[in-house]
């Protein structure tokens, strides 16, 4: 999942939903979030299926959307998202751009050093994923030498794959891409060989029938996925984890990741 780059960039479009607070209330979280009545997320919009743009280009959608208005709602809250590139998320919660970063953030201890975490709230693995036509069907990283490898920088992906390879001295052709959609086009193409992604991303492209794609390997499976904030906001720390407890607890994520995936996969990491 997202993990890596910590650095400063310009933030993007600002898409606002759910102006009217939910239930008709005014400031639901005690006075916890930047903006009045609003629970304010960063996001990188444009990882689906956890993230992603509709058809129209300003709508956003995604078990990650659907989870953060529901958030917003059990606090009383509106919910307003800033659509941010992924190499600037981080200093943006840090700087006060907005309340916290909802956007298939990995938990690590380096992160966590640096930043407040709730609970998680799903888990996720790294997959090898190929064409169903390719010659090659790599069973675990071992097999990914001499092959043309892709995954989308800064995240989990880059940080597992550059950690194999700087130990092992492979020797493996490198595509990176900004985006995990230019992984999936390059790989459709037959421009790259195998792609390293997350399960709750790959899903999402194997979901379709006649889909081109092939799982092969799982080859990481210790990843959960967390809201992350400024470090020592624990109040408004406090108040997301009583939410996301309240949203397990009556059905509502369980609901959400089966419209998203077809199954529960929130369950596992409570």
């Amino acid at each position: 999942m997202k993990v890596k780059g910590i650095f400063l960039a310009v933030l993007s479009v600002l898409i606002v939903t759910g102006g009217v607070y939910a239930g008709g209330k005014s400031q639901g979280s005690g006075g916890l979030t930047m903006k009045k009545g609003v629970l304010t997320v960063g996001m990188e919009i444009g990882y689906p299926p956890m993230e992603y743009f509709a058809d129209d280009g300003k709508t956003p959608l995604g078990f990650d959307v659907e989870m953060a208005k529901a958030l917003a709602a059990k606090m009383g809250l509106g919910v307003e998202f800033v659509d941010t590139a992924w190499d600037g998320i981080f200093a943006g919660v840090d700087t006060g751009k907005y309340d916290c970063i909802i956007s298939s953030v990995t938990y690590t201890d380096e992160r966590a050093a640096q930043f407040n975490f709730t609970k998680p709230y799903i888990a996720n693995s790294q997959l090898l994923v190929v064409r169903k036509d390719s010659r090659v069907k790599p069973a675990s990283l071992e097999d990914v030498k001499g092959l043309r490898l892709t995954y989308q920088a800064e995240t989990t992906s880059d940080t597992l794959a550059t950690e194999w390879i700087e130990r092992t001295g492979a020797k493996v052709e490198v595509f990176e891409y900004d985006k995990v959609m230019n992984c999936f086009d390059e790989l459709k193409l037959d421009r790259v060989d195998v792609i390293l992604v997350d399960s709750v991303v790959a899903a999402d492209y194997l979901a379709p029938a006649g889909n081109p794609f092939l799982i092969t390997a799982e080859v990481s499976n210790d990843e959960v996925l967390a809201i992350c904030l400024k470090k020592g906001n624990n109040a408004l720390t406090d108040a997301l984890n009583k939410a996301l407890d309240e949203l397990y607890a009556d059905g509502t994520l369980i609901k959400i990741s089966q419209t998203v995936f077809g199954t529960d996969v929130v369950s596992s990491v409570r």
